[in-house]
């Protein structure tokens, strides 16, 4: 589950701003529990926990279902959500004039992909799953969600700068996960970027989530597949290169003085790395943010 910092969270982050329910949720993360077993191992009388128990369930957090037991219908409780990232607004670079672009995922200039693999519009599939060949289907262009296991996809957008003015950090935003068959919320999987052929570094997506539906997802699109991923935003500065304002090398803009006709961004999973995991990029109509890959060049 992702959550941005808006009023709809409120809720939610009161419903964890609680000593006892992290505790009930750390112990229906190891089994499923009905109210007096709650009672039993947080000492706490049973009103007490069916009031924190309804809390988190209007949090979305925790659900419920009545079942027979030996003394008539009992509250067996679970836990919903298996992660929660919070999306902090991105910070205003005023200083600097800038462009936007928004590039769709399907149009990649080259690629090399190894199954698992597949990609699908919002209305159907595109070929058959785990063939690379289809990755190179015409209908790729109007792709919302594409997938491998292993292998690259490399983007190119056309460079807008004029020769007399200097490029002062680079932004992309893109929504993504790791890559399992069907899905697995703890899947790491080491994602490497690299722009204008120089490798950035890689961070470690943490799982292929499916613990609730994404957001955006067709209503026809399978309950077991790749659901969400997390909106990242790879940066470039002079300080160094940041994935969401966590450094991840020191390769800087400095290193991308020279003026070129366009900028060409590779994603890849590469055999080497310590997690090879997978990929799973969204676009429009699918997963959490309602976006492509979206791209910010800041420059004087």
């Amino acid at each position: 589950m992702e959550i941005d910092l808006s009023q709809k969270s409120v809720n939610l982050l009161k419903a964890l701003a609680s000593p006892i329910r992290l505790q009930i949720i750390e112990l229906l993360s190891k089994r499923e529990m009905n109210i007096q077993e709650l009672s039993d191992h947080l000492h706490l009388s049973k009103s007490i926990v069916s009031s924190h128990i309804k809390k988190l369930e209007n949090a979305h957090v925790v659900e419920s279902k009545r079942i027979p037991g030996k003394n008539g219908i009992q509250k067996i409780s679970l836990l919903r959500v298996s992660y929660l990232g919070i999306n902090f607004p991105n910070r205003k670079q005023s200083a600097f004039s800038h462009y936007d672009m928004s590039l769709p995922i399907g149009h990649y200039v080259d690629y090399d992909v190894a199954p698992v693999c597949g990609l699908s519009t919002t209305k159907k599939y595109i070929g058959h799953f785990d063939d690379p060949k289809y990755f190179m289907d015409p209908e790729r262009v109007n792709a919302g969600i594409l997938w491998f296991a292993k292998g690259f996809i490399e983007y190119k957008v056309p460079n807008l700068l004029k020769r007399s003015q200097t490029i002062q950090q680079v932004e992309i935003s893109m929504e993504l996960a790791s890559e399992f068959p069907f899905t697995n919320d703890n899947w790491p999987s080491d994602i490497s970027f690299e722009l204008n052929g120089i490798e950035l570094g890689s961070w470690q997506s943490p799982g292929d989530y499916a613990d609730v539906r994404g957001k955006l997802n067709p209503s026809w699109w399978p309950n077991n597949m790749n659901q969400y991923g997390l909106l990242k935003t790879l940066q470039v500065t002079h300080e160094g290169t940041f994935v969401s304002g966590e450094k991840i090398s020191s390769v800087g803009i400095d290193d991308f003085s020279r003026q070129t006709q366009y900028w060409t961004l590779k994603l890849a999973v590469k055999k080497t790395a310590k997690h090879v995991g997978g990929l799973t990029l969204y676009g429009k109509g699918f997963g959490n943010h309602d976006q492509d890959i979206d791209f910010r060049f800041y420059y004087l």
